[in-house]
């Protein structure tokens, strides 16, 4: 018989831990309260004879006290209760000792590994950890539902960010209203900031605002450059008024402005750069920020939009310098580039951004592509106009929404409240292939994540503007009075909720016997899975006035744990449990061969049904040689995809100067293929990881799916 502990892990019955459990109960207690040691044998052995393959330890405990009473030992069974409970206060307690000192001595390999952005032994990661290391135990003991807590523990759902939750206050991520803050001011740690007037300011102001924000949230976050360029104008402006003053004549001084202008655009864009990635926010890491490059956010401002871009990708090709001074492939800001007519052909007035673009996307691993083409066919809004709009810092994106005051669409100054994921996997498993069990199963498991998500809810409707003012108060997200809660912006679609994924794949293969790459049997079941998960989330937006949004989960860490609780659930099956990790959302599974066309193509059709967020890859070689084969892609992403990225290699060994892929051996290790150098401190590796880049390693779950990724294009220009 198997035992099911409180964390979901499965160990062998043990009936002497019966017997100590019982005896010490017994010394507490008069003579004629004790229990002989025949009746306690005679306890066991009807445990025993229960024949049950697995039982939870809390059904064990049960059983004890009800047998107990039965023999008439009632102040016994009282002492077992008392003991019982003081037992589980004093696991809670030691769990959360144990991964404090886990954590300051470096031992402890889930948070070592848990962000791959975030590096552990550094005392600014630490104190974050050591924060969120106390919310999660206040977050479990007194602010989550039992059955949450326990679903969470074995893998069924997972609860994310329970190390923020403690804080009524925090919010997943957002997009910045970068365009109120700097046009009206804004003010930080109450020093007022006034509106500037040059772009190397505006471009300042911008990253103090990104750090501030971030430091009050815990997701990424999203600002759009459309919202500086109207100060690159203002520096012209003011470059041309000078050289006029000086005499000069009319096209001298244009000319010499448009200089002037362009130098203070690198140095702005540089500085920009510098300050995003030396930040450490309260999260303990460079803020998670994405940058949009979208030429048709503006009209009037477009030209000097097209100059900023291209000074962006000019300088994430060249790279960042490491210690050594090497330039690398840096992690953030991430950039977000929007496909449009006006740079999709070769005869498009800005083709040259886009072939810019595929040269960055080749050295660097970014942008990611956005189609304005497939987006306003997808992103319909009440009044039935299509929209484009950036990303919420990875792949969570807003709802389509109206401001109810301008009848105009509003994105910017927008987030989302928070994530719970269902392991798809687990419903599968849970049903022994019974279609109908299946079904049930999914409807309970749905519920109970919906219950989740009205906490996660219910805790953040508390909050007022007060607790977080750069967010609510000075136009981040609102511009609300002192006092004012944030309640209303809860509801009404302006903010967005969601319900995660994982697993699609593993979960059609165990119901289906195929992939849901198939175009057959497993592609439709997969379809209507996710089917189901939307018509949940629009009965549930029907009942409370919040947009309840699908999003394909990024599981970092969870991917690991998810395959952990799997495996000792149900035990390894092939095909299914065998692996370390799941599938991420409704990705083609990284081992499958398919060519990146097909993907994208098939994956289309499941990302329109993942509308709070995702995204789409393909996994190259080296493409730096190849830039027609990148700029094919991007013509098919434009046609076929909303949201997709290229997975190129940017890799450095800082020992002998090696420039190319870092590999992985078979006992999962990175190593240097030129020397062999396997010390992470001086290996500079970046990779995809769920969207966005991590350079600071992964857990041994993710790390065997980066191992297992095939490609999905070769390197040849035909």
């Amino acid at each position: 018989m198997k035992i099911i502990k409180r964390d979901g892990t499965i160990v062998d019955y043990n009936p002497e831990k019966i017997r100590v459990a019982i005896q010490k109960a017994n010394n507490e207690v008069s003579r004629n309260e004790k229990i002989s040691k025949e009746k306690i044998e005679e306890i066991i052995k009807y445990i025993v004879e229960l024949n049950k393959p697995r039982i939870l330890v809390e059904d064990i405990q049960d059983i004890i006290e009800e047998k107990l009473m039965e023999f008439g030992k009632y102040q016994l069974a009282k002492k077992y209760i008392t003991y019982r409970y003081t037992r589980e206060l004093v696991r809670k307690a030691n769990t959360t000792d144990q991964s404090i000192k886990e954590l300051i001595e470096g031992e402890n390999d889930y948070w070592n590994n848990e962000n791959s952005n975030k590096n552990a032994k550094v005392v600014t990661t630490q104190r974050d950890y050591l924060a969120g290391i106390t919310s999660t135990d206040i977050t479990r003991r007194f602010l989550l539902p039992e059955d949450i807590v326990k679903a969470h523990d074995s893998g069924i759902i997972h609860f994310h960010d329970a190390d923020y939750f403690a804080q009524n206050a925090l919010h997943n991520c957002e997009l910045i209203n970068l365009e109120d803050m700097l046009q009206n001011g804004t003010i930080i740690n109450g020093v007022m900031i006034e509106k500037p007037h040059r772009f190397i300011t505006a471009a300042t102001i911008a990253t103090q605002i990104i750090l501030a924000v971030t430091s009050s949230s815990y997701g990424g976050a999203t600002i759009t450059l459309s919202h500086l360029a109207p100060f690159a104008r203002e520096s012209y402006e003011r470059y041309l008024k000078k050289y006029k003053d000086r005499g000069l004549d009319e096209k001298t001084s244009k000319e010499f402005a448009r200089q002037d202008m362009k130098k203070e655009i690198s140095d702005g864009v540089q500085t920009f750069n510098y300050q995003v990635n030396s930040m450490t926010n309260t999260n303990g890491q460079a803020p998670f920020l994405s940058v949009c490059m979208y030429l048709g956010e503006t009209e009037e401002y477009k030209e000097e939009l097209a100059m900023i871009i291209e000074e962006f990708l000019n300088q994430r090709i060249l790279g960042f310098k490491n210690e050594k001074g090497v330039y690398i492939t840096p992690a953030f800001p991430k950039l977000l580039y929007v496909l449009e007519e006006d740079n999709i052909h070769e005869n498009s007035k800005y083709w040259y951004l886009t072939e810019l673009a595929a040269k960055c996307t080749a050295k660097r691993l970014v942008p990611d592509y956005i189609s304005e083409k497939k987006m306003l066919e997808l992103k319909i809004d009440k009044n039935g106009n299509g929209n484009c709009y950036p990303c919420m810092g990875c792949r969570s994106f807003l709802t389509p929404y109206v401001d109810p005051k301008t009848n105009k669409p509003k994105y910017y100054g927008r987030f989302n409240q928070g994530v719970v994921t269902i392991n798809l996997v687990d419903v599968a498993l849970s049903s022994g292939k019974d279609m109908d069990l299946f079904w049930d199963i999914f409807e309970q498991r749905l519920e109970l994540c919906h219950k989740a998500l009205q906490v996660r809810h219910q805790r953040l409707s508390k909050a007022t503007s007060d607790v977080a003012p750069i967010l609510w108060q000075h136009g981040a997200l609102a511009r609300l009075g002192k006092g004012e809660s944030i309640h209303e912006l809860l509801h009404n679609g302006y903010s967005t909720i969601s319900l995660g994924y994982a697993g699609l794949y593993e979960c059609v293969k165990y119901m289906t016997g195929h992939s849901h790459t198939d175009n057959g049997e497993g592609k439709e079941f997969g379809l209507n899975v996710m089917k189901k998960l939307n018509d949940k989330c629009k009965e549930w937006k029907a009942a409370e006035n919040i947009d309840y949004s699908v999003y394909g989960t990024p599981i970092e860490s969870t991917t690991y744990k998810f395959a952990k609780c799997l495996k000792e659930r149900f035990g390894e099956i092939e095909g299914i449990t065998d692996r370390d990790y799941i599938t991420n959302s409704y990705h083609v599974p990284v081992f499958e061969e398919i060519d990146a066309f097909t993907k994208l193509k098939l994956e289309s059709e499941f990302q329109q049904l993942s509308p709070g967020g995702a995204i789409s890859y393909i996994e190259t070689p080296n493409l730096q040689n190849n830039i027609p084969a990148v700029l094919q892609v991007i013509k098919f992403i434009y046609d076929n995809i909303m949201y997709a990225e290229l997975n190129t290699k940017s890799d450095y060994c800082q020992k002998c100067g090696f420039d190319g892929e870092i590999l992985i051996d078979e006992n999962l290790e990175w190593y240097c293929p030129n020397c062999g150098n396997r010390d992470h401190n001086t290996l500079n590796v970046a990779r995809r990881t769920c969207g966005y880049i991590g350079s600071n390693f992964w857990n041994k779950g993710r790390t065997q799916e980066i191992k297992e990724r095939v490609l999905h294009i070769d390197n040849k220009d035909d």
